[in-house]
């Protein structure tokens, strides 16, 4: 038996990393875009549980489906934990991720590799039409590169230098970055939740 689970967002990247990750587990995916007359959820909160349950809570309440939300961002040391939350909004509402991952840049041009120190922090919470919910967190530690590399991922992932690796998320192919990004540690938490409602709604 297949569970429907919509996922609270419209990004493609998003929802083709999500699939992956949730291939074969007894779930389909469903995106935003299942759902034309779905109305828009504001990201106003003042952290991304915030953001995460507030998409979650909109979505299982509009579909009567399990909703699963994220909220994530790009949290940077040398900018106070900047731009955090605001990382999709970083520059204003009509940059694209090429021109935010610029300007990240310029805001930290004189800053040392070695003080760039950064992570991806992703907050998954999972809300159920009976009202339940759950959070989790997946973190990612790296730094903020001197310049763009690589044409895979998403955000700011050309930017995001992984010392490990030598290379920048963007760099990696797809099925690694599934394996070690925050999206993913946040995801492996989650799908023992998404494994325990699987059992006891079949």
């Amino acid at each position: 038996m297949i569970i429907k689970l919509v996922v609270a967002t419209k990004n493609p990247g998003k929802i083709r990393e999500l699939k992956a990750l949730l291939a074969d587990k007894g779930w389909e995916v469903l995106s935003m875009d299942a759902f034309p007359s779905i109305p828009s959820v504001e990201e106003n909160g003042d952290s991304f549980v915030d953001n995460a349950l507030k998409k979650a809570r909109s979505v299982a309440r509009f579909t009567g489906l399990i909703a699963l939300a994220d909220d994530s961002g790009l949290e940077v040391d040398a900018l106070g934990g900047g731009p955090g939350v605001y990382s999709a909004r970083f520059g204003g509402e009509g940059l694209g991720d090429d021109e935010r991952s610029a300007l990240l840049l310029k805001r930290l041009e004189g800053v040392p590799l070695g003080e760039r120190k950064a992570r991806f922090r992703c907050v998954m919470a999972l809300v159920t039409p009976r009202g339940e919910e759950y959070v989790v967190e997946g973190v990612c530690e790296g730094f903020v590169g001197q310049e763009p590399r690589g044409k895979s991922g998403f955000g700011y992932d050309p930017v995001f230098y992984l010392p490990s690796y030598g290379k920048t998320m963007a760099q990696l192919p797809p099925e690694e970055k599934n394996r070690i990004s925050h999206r993913a540690k946040a995801l492996e938490k989650m799908v023992e939740i998404l494994a325990r409602l699987l059992e006891r709604d079949l």
